[in-house]
């Protein structure tokens, strides 16, 4: 069993910002799991899982504890009033019980906004499915983990086998001394104390003279190191004011859907190697192909669009989120698909080395001294740059089973954060699954997107 990540007592800068952005439900950075189970799961057996997943994994039996007027970032403190039921929940859809259906069910729970004085999850068993099949919709906030790491995470009330055997009750020691803390952290005074330990992120003296560069970015050169590198981090960020490319995704809403698509995971991977470049590759190649079929099919081509990449920075080190953003302009004329895969392939390797640089770190604490009115403003703006993310995230290899029931199909859905659509990608027993976040007022016709993706993911593979 995968390592869990290091689950810090107080957020990162990073995972702070995210949570304070969230003022604007436009950039909302909740993700959720969409997973298709051959038969309805034994929901006892699966909260019994999920009890023992809360203790051995503290995060989830944690609300967030904001610090007076962002002085220092949230801590996570134990909810006194935690409530397993609350968080793991069971419904039915009514006949036919088409993915469509599913679909859309799972769009509307991604979509609503956490209880913010609870912990950050929520789990849906749906029965109804098709062919006596069931889902679990799975949701999160990002600030308790990162994709990669909810894959970890989720190995704890996962099994290799349908028939696994019934694990020990759990320790009551361990039960009792989470609740006493519990109880004990209820205390605000405690709270205050421990939020403020340590003083401030950020020392006054570096603040005013990150304030002083910003205003004169000439001063740079003769400005002390930290100051400096701070402030060209900050510029790093903010300095692409360049619109996004696309014609037709104009528009954001807080409308969605959802789409999924499957492709082997083996004739993918061929496919990328016959043309010299990674898997990776192939996923951001066919990206671009089907947004640019997409804008000729609508009547309104285009030769490149803005993309943002996620990229993982997980060592064995890490915390609960583990990853930077790079964005790229991507080809999306009409050419042919190989030509696509060998300029992304150089565009990808460029993005990379630019979007590990930390310069996300230094906005991101620098952001925390700024009102959140001032924060959400500039991530507005920064988002209108973009015309679609991507995010590709390693699952497991082998079939997985819950709760009795075998996973048949596991689409990511990741958040939107301003852009016209998210495609996420998650490899799973053979195959690479894959979720497609929609504002559908950008993208007026979201069946036809997922056409063209399963297009360009063919003709990679016949190439």
């Amino acid at each position: 069993m995968a390592d869990l990540p290091h689950f810090d007592r107080k957020m990162s800068d990073a995972e702070g910002l995210m949570w304070r952005l969230e003022k604007d439900p436009h950039l909302s950075s909740t993700f959720a799991n969409v997973t298709v189970l051959d038969r309805r799961p034994d929901f006892d057996q699966l909260l019994r899982r999920l009890e023992r997943a809360t203790y051995a994994i503290p995060r989830l039996r944690q609300r967030v504890q904001p610090a007076p007027v962002n002085l220092t970032s949230p801590l996570w403190v134990e909810d006194p009033n935690f409530d397993l039921r609350y968080h793991v929940r069971h419904v039915s859809l009514p006949k036919p019980g088409s993915m469509r259906q599913l679909l859309d069910h799972a769009s509307l729970l991604a979509g609503d906004a956490f209880d913010r004085t609870r912990p950050l999850w929520q789990f849906t068993v749906v029965d109804g499915l098709r062919g006596g099949k069931s889902a679990l919709i799975q949701k999160m906030h990002h600030t308790i983990v990162d994709g990669e790491g909810g894959v970890q995470l989720s190995l704890q009330f996962l099994d290799f086998e349908r028939d696994a055997p019934e694990l020990p009750p759990l320790d009551p020691d361990l039960i009792a001394a989470a609740e006493e803390k519990a109880a004990a952290e209820a205390v605000p005074v405690d709270l205050l104390r421990e939020l403020l330990n340590g003083g401030l992120r950020v020392p006054v003296t570096l603040l005013k003279q990150v304030k002083d560069l910003l205003a004169d970015p000439t001063g740079i050169p003769e400005a002390g190191s930290n100051a400096a590198d701070t402030v060209r981090g900050v510029l790093q960020q903010l300095g692409e004011t360049d619109g996004a490319r696309s014609p037709l995704w104009t528009a954001r809403s807080l409308q969605r859907q959802m789409e999924v698509l499957r492709v082997p995971f083996d004739a993918t991977r061929q496919a990328a190697k016959r043309l010299d470049g990674t898997l990776n590759t192939a996923f951001l190649t066919a990206a671009a192909d089907a947004a640019g079929r997409y804008h000729r099919e609508m009547g309104a081509p285009v030769d490149e669009l803005r993309s943002s990449m996620a990229i993982s920075t997980r060592t064995a080190d890490s915390g609960a989120n583990a990853f930077s953003l790079a964005r790229m302009l991507v080809p999306t004329g009409d050419m042919p698909i190989a030509e696509r895969f060998t300029r992304i392939q150089a565009l990808a390797h460029e993005a990379r080395d630019a979007g590990t640089s930390g310069s996300v770190d230094a906005l991101a604490a620098v952001a925390a001294t700024l009102p959140t009115s001032v924060i959400t403003r500039l991530a507005r703006q920064q988002a209108q740059t973009v015309d679609f993310a991507t995010s590709n995230v390693r699952g497991a290899p082998v079939p997985l089973y819950l709760a009795g029931a075998q996973i048949l199909e596991n689409y990511p859905v990741g958040p939107l954060l301003g852009v016209a659509y998210n495609l996420t990608l998650l490899s799973y027993s053979g195959s690479l699954d894959m979720g497609v976040n929609i504002d559908t007022q950008a993208v007026t016709d979201p069946a036809l997107l997922r056409r063209c993706l399963e297009r360009a993911f063919a003709e990679l593979q016949a190439v």
